[in-house]
This record gives structure tokens, C-alpha cells and sequence, in this order.
């Protein structure tokens, strides 16, 4: 659990960070170009904590509250809907009540918001199963997360029947150089070599991969299911 004080941009800035430094990011790889991808989409994450700073009710004493579980992110702030909307309405409509309109057009003049209210169908649009309730005096916007730890189920999929995020990047830099060793894979993946090790093991088990040849000199082989 960490806390954290200061004026609105600082605290907009450290709660992405502290959020995408607790979830898995992944990676995909472009030409020679190597792009970091979180398992939630940042923009989403962004807009999400941005919409929390803009629109909770200062009034109340609480701070915006960033939860994240095993299968989750939650952003909350204290203040429901303003201005008689539904949650049914932010969704389908390109509609917004300003609470704070003083902070909000901060955040426009910097363009960080726009005053036609597109924050949700942006969040929506970058990750379709977000979820938005009211519970008590809190707003709450929830996150699925793709991904749990190493060895654990994937969200409502069996173990067997999916891949980590690491997995699958191992499998595509073995598709791009079948020669690759394990020590290049644990500095393109980012994860240590023992991790690297472990999750062979593992897509061997499934039956994805197998060692053609010495452990030097030999090279990888993928079996496509």
C-alpha cells in the first residue's frame, strides 16, 4: 500500500505509474523496434484516473483510491454521477456534468479532457469489458486484468488451454530465431533467466515446444496446435 500527497497533475502522473508497475506488460516486436504493452490499455488507465481527479466530490474527505487485485484494477473516487446521469447514460452517450468545472477546464486547456465528454467511449473503445458502478458515495471504475501471476489460472479459462503474456512472446522470438538462447530471451522478454527456464518447461508440457539438438549447438522447434 503506498500514499500519495501532492497537487492534481503529480498525482494523476504517480498513479498510472503505480499502476502499470503492478500489473504484467508484455511486449511485441516490430521491425527491430521493441513496444512495452500492459495488459490494460494505458490511454484507458490514464483517462480513467484523470476522469476520478476531475469529477470526485472535494467536499467529501477521501482521497481517489487505486485497488489492484489478482484479476482486477479499480480506480474510485468519492462523489456519484453529477447532474442526474445514469451509468447507462455515460455509456451510450457522448455526455458529461461537470462537478468541478474549474478543475475540468485545467484539464481541457492542457488537453488532457475534452468538453464533449468522449472519456468513457475512450475507455470503452480501448477496453471494451471496463466496468462502471456506484456503491455508496463511490464511483467505481474496473479494469479486467488479462493476465495473473506466473503458474496461476488465466481469468475463467482453464490451465492448459491458455498462454502467459511471457509465453507467447517467448514462442514468437523462438519463431523469429530458432537458435535463440535463453539468456537472450530473459533481456528481450525482461524477466530473469530462471523465469525463462520455467516457462519452457512449461510449453513443453503443453506440448508447444521441443529441443532439436545438444543444448548447445541444437535449436528450438514450436508444434503448432
Amino acid at each position: 500500500m503506498q500514499d500519495f500527497t501532492g497537487d492534481l497533475f503529480y498525482l494523476i502522473e504517480e498513479a498510472e505509474k503505480y499502476i502499470l508497475k503492478n500489473i504484467h506488460i508484455g511486449m511485441k516486436v516490430e521491425g527491430l523496434k521493441r513496444t512495452d504493452v500492459p495488459e490494460i490499455d494505458r490511454e484507458a488507465i490514464r483517462e480513467a484516473i484523470i476522469n476520478a481527479f476531475c469529477h470526485r466530490d472535494y467536499y467529501e474527505y477521501d482521497s481517489v483510491n487505486v485497488a489492484i487485485f489478482k484479476n482486477r484494477v479499480e480506480i474510485r473516487n468519492k462523489g456519484l454521477l453529477y447532474g442526474g446521469l445514469t451509468i447507462e447514460q455515460i455509456k451510450t452517450e457522448m455526455v458529461s456534468e461537470r462537478r468541478n468545472e474549474l478543475i475540468a477546464e485545467i484539464f481541457h486547456e492542457i488537453h488532457w479532457i475534452e468538453k464533449w465528454g468522449r472519456g468513457i467511449s475512450l475507455i470503452l473503445s480501448k477496453e471494451p469489458g471496463a466496468d462502471f458502478k456506484e456503491i455508496g458515495t463511490q464511483f467505481i471504475v474496473t479494469f479486467k486484468r488479462k493476465y495473473l501471476e506466473e503458474g496461476e489460472e488465466k481469468v475463467g479459462e482453464k490451465v492448459g488451454e491458455t498462454l502467459t503474456q511471457n509465453q507467447e512472446t517467448i514462442l514468437s522470438l523462438i519463431r523469429e530465431n530458432s537458435r535463440i538462447s535463453a539468456r537472450e530471451l530473459s533481456d528481450k522478454v525482461g524477466i530473469p533467466a530462471r523465469k525463462v527456464e520455467e516457462n519452457i518447461s512449461k510449453l513443453k508440457k503443453k506440448g508447444l515446444l521441443r529441443r532439436v539438438g545438444p543444448a548447445k549447438g541444437g535449436n528450438w522447434e514450436i508444434l503448432e496446435k
